[in-house]
């Protein structure tokens, strides 16, 4: 998202996770914007039973924190890396103040926050509104359209990661992709899905 330059401009700092490892908890003041140089974060929530709930996957040149720091208010996810990970970490006043430098950056954020509002409600609907079939079969076309992707497009997703997007029981979401297959919807090579 940020040029890596100009995030080390306004002071940068670089923090490396190990996989598993837990950057922040939901409920915890925003401190940073963070921005991944290498490796993957997942934000997500989990309910009382411990069922868990996937806000986001971020890799590679994504950023996200901003949320919080310019709403200013708690963060609303958990961040645990999902790989050895490499971040830069930009503290919450000098980012404000590049954004405030930088009026070309801060419509870059409002385009992406924009974006992940799409896909929020896109899931929202997607989890209130269809069954089971109908949530993934979105999910994966939502991805594909993401990527750019007019040919056939490899969904990278774990079963149990699609389920914990989509507020379904991994047993559940094996049946549906059997069912889009059989549908062809889907196609299944050596276990790997595309759409």
């Amino acid at each position: 998202m940020v040029d890596e330059n100009i995030l080390k401009q306004y002071g940068a700092v670089r923090k490396q996770l190990t996989k598993g490892e837990t950057l922040f908890q939901e409920g915890d003041a925003p401190i940073f914007y963070y921005q991944i140089l290498e490796g993957e974060i997942k934000l997500n929530n989990y309910n009382t039973s411990g069922k868990e709930m996937i806000q986001g996957i971020y890799s590679k040149g994504e950023g996200f924190g901003a949320p919080a720091l310019l709403g200013n208010f708690s963060v609303c996810s958990n961040a645990e890396a999902t790989k050895s990970t490499q971040l830069i970490c930009l503290e919450k006043s000098l980012f404000i103040r590049m954004l405030k430098d930088h009026p070309a950056l801060s419509m870059q954020f409002l385009q992406y926050l924009s974006k992940r509002l799409q896909y929020k409600t896109m899931i929202a609907k997607e989890i209130n509104c269809h069954e089971a079939e109908q949530r993934i079969l979105n999910l994966f076309k939502y991805l594909k359209k993401e990527a750019g992707q007019e040919t056939e497009f490899q969904i990278s997703l774990t079963r149990q990661t699609i389920a914990n997007i989509i507020g379904l029981r991994v047993e559940t979401v094996i049946r549906a992709i059997k069912n889009l297959k059989e549908k062809e919807f889907i196609t299944v090579k050596n276990r790997k899905l595309y759409i």
